[in-house]
């Protein structure tokens, strides 16, 4: 792997409801997905999650809040880079979800979560997330729709997790 980008992924949650956008244009596109992005060079992983996620649905939370709920790795075959995804939940925030240029949010029950609509490792990574577990996946994708092997395990912490990859 020779290049690492680092990316943040946001999911408000209120009862049994999960915020999702539909990605209206860019990498993802017609996908559902939490909210989030490239971490720019001068911000902190927390800034560009609070960041992303008040560009793209006007929603705001405390930096303070946010829960580090997961690590995801994913490389792509024959592809030089390994998105490396910092993933936070939070049930605190404020604000109505708005459309945006780039997404488009809406609340979901989740019993009823789009998957066939989402990206393929949200089927199998999801139900961690929706049970309040801590994990880190990795994803190895051939194209955008089909995994060729994953791992994921469950993490006591993830500042642990963390702090043991020093």
């Amino acid at each position: 792997m020779s290049l690492t980008k680092l990316f943040t992924l946001v999911f408000l949650r209120k009862e049994d409801q999960i915020l999702l956008g539909l990605k209206k244009r860019g990498f993802g596109m017609n996908k559902w997905n939490g909210f989030g992005g490239k971490v720019e060079p001068h911000e902190t992983i927390i800034e560009a999650a609070v960041r992303e996620l008040s560009e793209e649905s006007r929603m705001t939370v405390k930096p303070s809040d946010l829960i580090n709920i997961a690590h995801l790795e994913f490389t792509f075959h024959e592809e030089p880079v390994m998105m490396d995804v910092r993933v936070f939940s939070q049930k605190t925030f404020e604000g109505t979800p708005k459309e945006t240029e780039e997404m488009a949010p809406k609340w979901f029950n989740i019993k009823d979560l789009p998957f066939s609509k989402m990206w393929p490792d949200d089927e199998i990574w999801f139900p961690y997330m929706l049970e309040g577990k801590k994990f880190v996946g990795k994803f190895h994708y051939k194209g955008f729709d089909t995994i060729l092997h994953h791992t994921i395990e469950e993490q006591e912490s993830m500042e642990a997790f963390y702090a043991n990859r020093k």
